[in-house]
Protein backbone atom coordinates (compact mmCIF):
# COMPACT_ATOMS: atom_id res chain seq x y z
CA UNK A 1 0.00 0.00 0.00
CA UNK A 2 1.30 3.61 -0.53
CA UNK A 3 -0.12 6.28 1.17
CA UNK A 4 -0.04 9.70 -0.64
CA UNK A 5 -0.12 13.54 1.32
CA UNK A 6 -0.46 16.85 -0.50
CA UNK A 7 0.78 19.88 1.24
CA UNK A 8 0.50 23.41 -0.48
CA UNK A 9 -2.22 25.20 -2.15
CA UNK A 10 -4.49 27.58 -1.45
CA UNK A 11 -5.57 31.42 -2.21
CA UNK A 12 -3.84 33.42 -4.66
CA UNK A 13 -4.60 36.27 -6.94
CA UNK A 14 -4.48 35.91 -10.98
CA UNK A 15 -1.14 36.31 -12.16
CA UNK A 16 0.36 35.13 -8.75
CA UNK A 17 2.26 31.95 -8.26
CA UNK A 18 1.92 28.82 -6.08
CA UNK A 19 3.55 25.20 -5.12
CA UNK A 20 2.30 22.14 -4.45
CA UNK A 21 3.90 19.04 -2.44
CA UNK A 22 3.52 15.48 -1.91
CA UNK A 23 5.35 12.91 -0.34
CA UNK A 24 5.20 9.27 -0.93
CA UNK A 25 5.32 6.35 1.75
CA UNK A 26 4.80 2.80 1.83
CA UNK A 27 5.50 -0.14 -0.37
CA UNK A 28 6.70 2.06 -3.37
CA UNK A 29 8.10 0.34 -6.62
CA UNK A 30 9.94 1.44 -9.19
CA UNK A 31 10.30 2.63 -12.10
CA UNK A 32 6.86 4.77 -11.31
CA UNK A 33 5.56 7.85 -12.22
CA UNK A 34 4.11 10.38 -10.17
CA UNK A 35 2.24 13.20 -11.24
CA UNK A 36 -0.81 15.95 -10.62
CA UNK A 37 -4.36 16.12 -11.72
CA UNK A 38 -6.92 18.50 -10.80
CA UNK A 39 -10.70 18.26 -10.53
CA UNK A 40 -13.04 21.43 -10.73
CA UNK A 41 -16.05 21.34 -9.32
CA UNK A 42 -19.11 20.43 -12.27
CA UNK A 43 -15.90 18.80 -14.25
CA UNK A 44 -14.20 15.39 -14.81
CA UNK A 45 -10.77 15.30 -13.49
CA UNK A 46 -7.45 15.91 -15.72
CA UNK A 47 -4.28 15.36 -15.76
CA UNK A 48 -2.10 17.94 -15.33
CA UNK A 49 1.47 16.63 -15.68
CA UNK A 50 3.24 13.78 -14.66
CA UNK A 51 7.21 12.79 -14.73
CA UNK A 52 9.05 9.50 -14.57
CA UNK A 53 11.28 7.72 -11.96
CA UNK A 54 13.60 9.34 -14.66
CA UNK A 55 12.70 12.64 -14.87
CA UNK A 56 10.75 12.74 -18.08
CA UNK A 57 8.13 14.98 -17.67
CA UNK A 58 4.67 15.54 -19.62
CA UNK A 59 2.21 18.50 -19.04
CA UNK A 60 -1.46 19.43 -20.69
CA UNK A 61 -1.27 22.12 -23.05
CA UNK A 62 -3.59 23.94 -20.52
CA UNK A 63 -0.18 24.36 -18.63
CA UNK A 64 2.92 24.04 -20.44
CA UNK A 65 5.19 26.84 -19.89
CA UNK A 66 3.53 28.01 -16.70
CA UNK A 67 3.41 24.94 -14.54
CA UNK A 68 6.65 23.52 -13.65
CA UNK A 69 6.95 19.39 -12.08
CA UNK A 70 9.85 17.80 -10.42
CA UNK A 71 10.57 15.15 -8.34
CA UNK A 72 13.13 14.42 -5.23
CA UNK A 73 13.42 10.08 -5.84
CA UNK A 74 15.45 9.93 -2.35
CA UNK A 75 12.64 11.67 -0.59
CA UNK A 76 9.77 9.75 -2.73
CA UNK A 77 8.87 13.22 -3.42
CA UNK A 78 6.79 15.31 -6.37
CA UNK A 79 6.33 19.01 -6.74
CA UNK A 80 4.61 21.32 -8.63
CA UNK A 81 5.11 24.72 -9.06
CA UNK A 82 2.57 27.01 -10.67
CA UNK A 83 3.19 30.04 -12.14
CA UNK A 84 1.19 32.93 -14.02
CA UNK A 85 -1.92 30.87 -12.23
CA UNK A 86 -5.74 31.84 -14.15
CA UNK A 87 -8.69 31.55 -12.73
CA UNK A 88 -9.32 28.45 -14.59
CA UNK A 89 -6.79 27.16 -12.82
CA UNK A 90 -8.69 26.80 -9.46
CA UNK A 91 -9.33 22.86 -8.68
CA UNK A 92 -8.54 20.29 -6.33
CA UNK A 93 -5.18 19.22 -7.12
CA UNK A 94 -4.41 15.44 -6.96
CA UNK A 95 -0.93 13.95 -6.38
CA UNK A 96 -0.58 10.61 -8.09
CA UNK A 97 1.89 7.53 -8.30
CA UNK A 98 1.47 4.66 -10.76
CA UNK A 99 3.35 1.43 -11.42
CA UNK A 100 2.93 -1.21 -13.21
CA UNK A 101 -1.35 -1.99 -12.69
CA UNK A 102 -1.14 0.00 -9.26
CA UNK A 103 -2.39 3.30 -9.31
CA UNK A 104 -2.56 6.04 -6.18
CA UNK A 105 -3.82 8.84 -5.35
CA UNK A 106 -3.80 11.93 -2.45
CA UNK A 107 -6.55 13.43 -0.13
CA UNK A 108 -6.37 16.39 -2.89
CA UNK A 109 -5.37 19.89 -2.29
CA UNK A 110 -7.30 23.19 -3.21
CA UNK A 111 -6.22 25.74 -5.04
CA UNK A 112 -8.16 28.76 -5.91
CA UNK A 113 -7.22 31.65 -7.97
CA UNK A 114 -8.99 34.77 -7.51
CA UNK A 115 -9.13 37.02 -10.52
Amino acid sequence: QVQLVESGGGLVQAGGSLGLSCAASGSIFRPNVMGWYRQAPGKQRELVATITSGGRTNYADSVKGRFTISRDNAKNTVYLQMNSLKPEDSAVYYCNLGSGYLNYFGKGALVTVSS
